[in-house]
């Protein structure tokens, strides 16, 4: 008899355990959830070059120099069938040596990102995301390398953005941020009395200082950030991100833009070559601007561009 009670039991719960299995299985497909990407994901890449120009009687001309470079990028994510996490880190640092003048400064970045997001539905989320950025060390007006133009924490540029973040596939985000504060820090002193980075400038009365520069500024307004990391064949690589911010408050139709590309070509098993760009726009930070002739003839905003060609030891995690 306890047989046959069993054996009804089971037949009874057979239809309600299907159900429950189907209803998991509609929920995942209208998420379109790819379960394969589930989990915790971590990786990066480490390229370190080292270049070294040694003249001797070498009738053409020429300097002996020494130069370095390090670049560093880290991931670590986590992916649920709603939930969503990334973290990145980048950071750069090199460094040049020409003849008897002092190291130079080539490369300085230190740039964190943070990013949660909620699924709405087909790979669309409802995403926070904080960033900072900053340098590690000083950098001077070469070849015066006596004027200090910049420093740790001057400039550093904090930003929190709430929004939507699409990603229609793994290696490619697509972030568009309504809502978003952006804080500009100029933790020096004396480059914050000088107005460096569009913070307030110092006072001055009769050459006497009157009121202090502000060492920040803030600012409310859109963001957008498009990522790619991608791998080719085990050989190729490409990091990109490009970064768009229009202050709701003040001159709008002028966003500042930072746009980083990483490209890289898998030599060997230690051995690559990379290259890596970075644009920058920023309609509060002037620059320099010269004639034809190197004459300084004011400051304005100018497109900043930066790049790095190297080859050296390259490890991937």
């Amino acid at each position: 008899m306890k047989i046959y009670i069993k054996f009804f039991l089971f037949v009874l719960l057979i239809p309600h355990a299907y159900c429950q299995i189907t209803e998991k299985e509609k929920e995942l497909r209208k998420l379109s959830i790819d379960t394969t990407l589930l989990g915790w994901k971590s990786g990066g890449i480490l390229n370190f070059t080292l270049s070294q120009v040694s003249l001797v009687n070498w009738a053409a001309g020429g300097n002996n120099s020494y130069a370095g470079s390090v670049l560093f990028n880290a991931f670590i994510k986590y992916n649920s069938t709603r939930f969503s996490m990334e973290n990145v880190f980048d950071f750069g640092l090199g460094m040049q040596k020409q003849a008897s003048l002092k190291y130079r400064k080539t490369d300085d970045k230190i740039d964190f990102s943070s990013k949660y997001g909620y699924l709405l539905k087909n790979k669309i989320y409802v995403a926070v995301l904080v960033n900072f950025k900053t340098q590690s060390m000083p950098g001077y007006n070469y070849p015066n390398d006596s004027v200090m133009i910049s420093d740790f924490m001057s400039p550093a540029y904090l930003l929190f953005a709430s929004g939507i973040d699409w990603k229609p596939k793994e290696y490619l985000s697509v972030f568009l941020a309504p809502l978003t504060g952006k804080t500009t820090f100029v933790n020096n002193q004396n480059l914050a009395n000088a107005g460096a980075f569009g913070v307030e400038p110092a006072v001055y009365e009769q050459g006497v200082l009157v009121k202090k520069g502000k060492t920040f500024r803030a600012e409310f307004g859109g963001y957008l950030k498009t990522s790619i990391q991608r791998k080719f064949k085990e050989t190729y690589t490409l990091h990109s991100k490009l970064e768009l911010f229009s202050n709701y408050f003040k001159n709008p139709q002028n966003i500042d833009v930072y746009w980083e590309l990483l490209l890289g070509i898998k030599l060997s098993k230690y051995l690559a070559f990379s290259v890596n760009t970075i644009l920058i726009y920023d309609d509060d930070v002037k620059v320099e601007i010269k004639d034809k002739q190197g004459n300084i003839t004011g400051k304005g905003p100018r497109m900043q561009f930066k790049e790095i060609i190297g080859i050296g030891f390259s490890y991937k995690f």
